[in-house]
């Protein structure tokens, strides 16, 4: 098996660039072979693995939020977190502009749920029915907005959400990834 290292080397050149910095504030050197990499694991019953690759660029990353609301905020300030990312990021992540809700969990796994929901199949409403008008409801306040020809309000957006899971009593974890139109993402099962 090869070290992320010695993949990096076999790689042919990166034809979107080598954007990894090896230090987050001070030096910001390039690494020069984008490692190392992002890499989550679940572990899950049975003897099946499936790898999920999806590659995502700074600009759309750049534009996410997460935030700890108290339980008694309730579905309206859940509505308002959600659209507040996506308005300040106007066309910026290439629209139409797709947008993940992660909710519950802790405030790290909120992240990780809503850049899960973006592998979301387009299209459908959520399983439950509460999230399913919830979902419409964020979507038509984000319809709202007049951001301008470049804007993704002009176009429908496209709106995997949400994923969520359970949470401390006390707290109400959210998260909001953006990620352009092109969503590249690849699955295989071994």
């Amino acid at each position: 098996m090869l070290s992320m290292r010695e993949r990096a080397q076999a790689m042919p050149e990166d034809i979107y660039g080598l954007p990894l910095s090896d230090d987050p504030l001070f030096l910001r050197k390039n690494t020069r072979d984008n490692t190392p990499a992002v890499i989550h694991l679940t572990l899950v019953p049975g003897d099946v693995l499936r790898i999920t690759l999806a590659p995502k660029g700074g600009g759309s990353e750049n534009m996410g939020a997460v935030a700890m609301l108290k339980p008694a905020d309730g579905n309206r300030a859940l509505s308002i977190l959600s659209s507040k990312p996506v308005v300040a990021a106007g066309g910026n992540p290439c629209p139409p502009t797709m947008v993940g809700v992660g909710l519950g969990g802790t405030m790290e796994m909120a992240a990780l749920l809503a850049k899960k929901a973006l592998l979301r199949p387009i299209g459908g409403a959520h399983a439950d029915s509460d999230y399913a008008q919830l979902e419409k409801e964020i979507l038509f306040g984000l319809m709202l907005p007049a951001l301008g020809r470049r804007g993704w309000a002009a176009r429908l957006p496209r709106y995997p959400w949400p994923l969520n899971l359970s949470c401390h009593i006390a707290s109400m974890p959210v998260a909001v990834n953006l990620n352009c139109h092109v969503a590249r993402h690849s699955v295989r099962t071994l």
